[in-house]
């Protein structure tokens, strides 16, 4: 992980990317305008789009050039083919080939991935809370990008960003018996708790063992290792302040 302060921001971007001269960043909590709670998707468009504009001015490009999906927890993946001027509904992954397209999700604990091959130049930008995780959406994302555009899983280069970490992420029953029903590891996955039923979800570990059984080599997959929910000075956190907290955003673009 590398840390840029741009103004009163701090941008962390990962080290693999960098090396390869990817343009991509997380934004944290600080430095924001209006009330600090950065949004960047939502009902009304009047009420993201300041942060939208804020956030296109700190990193050097037009706010049309973001787009953002509206995030469902679910595993549509959209191929992107040229800006929009609205968010794209229903979606928590997106592609591009395209240039100057900065694809982007948002969270506040749940996972953000991005993936990039450098052999077809395309890169790809996934949401992925549990509901994402167990179903699987960066492996679908992987096979989407394989489909479309003949990457090869080998060849790509990834990052999970900020998201909140299995010692504080206590989950129910159901999602338990999601994970069980869907990893071989989940024994793994699942840390022992001392509420019956419940026990605590290794997002990252979760996520690392889709891409690798996708067929990406493990030491392409890098984590950036910190918790939304601890640093509550860097990270915005729904779990720890409520659901309307403000979200970071993970975007990444061929230049």
């Amino acid at each position: 992980m590398e840390v840029q302060d741009i103004g009163q921001k701090s941008f962390l971007r990962f080290k693999n990317l960098n090396q390869l001269g990817v343009f991509h960043f997380t934004t944290t909590r600080q430095g924001w305008g209006k009330n600090g709670y950065a949004r960047f998707t939502g009902d009304k468009a009047e009420s993201y789009q300041p942060y939208r504009e804020e956030l296109a001015r700190a990193i050097g490009i037009s706010r049309q050039q973001l787009i953002f999906p509206r995030q469902v927890h679910g595993h549509r993946i959209v191929v992107v083919n040229h800006p929009v001027s609205s968010e794209i509904a229903g979606t928590d992954a997106l592609i591009t080939n395209r240039r100057g397209i900065c694809i982007c999700v948002q969270t506040a604990d749940c996972v953000p991935i991005l993936i990039y091959d450098p052999r077809q130049q395309v890169v790809a930008a996934v949401h992925s809370g549990w509901r994402g995780t167990v179903s699987k959406i960066v492996a679908k994302t992987i096979h989407r990008m394989q489909l479309e555009f003949d990457c090869e899983p080998e060849d790509l280069i990834s990052g999970i960003g900020p998201s909140i970490h299995h010692h504080v992420y206590e989950v129910g029953q159901d999602v338990v018996v999601q994970v069980r029903d869907n990893f071989q590891n989940f024994k793994e996955l699942l840390k022992p708790s001392v509420h019956e039923g419940k026990a605590f979800f290794d997002l990252w570990g979760a996520n690392k063992t889709l891409m690798t059984e996708s067929g990406m080599k493990e030491e392409n997959i890098e984590i950036m290792g910190m918790c939304s929910w601890s640093h509550d000075w860097l990270f915005y956190s729904a779990r720890r302040d409520g659901a309307a907290t403000g979200r970071m955003a993970t975007g990444i673009m061929l230049k």
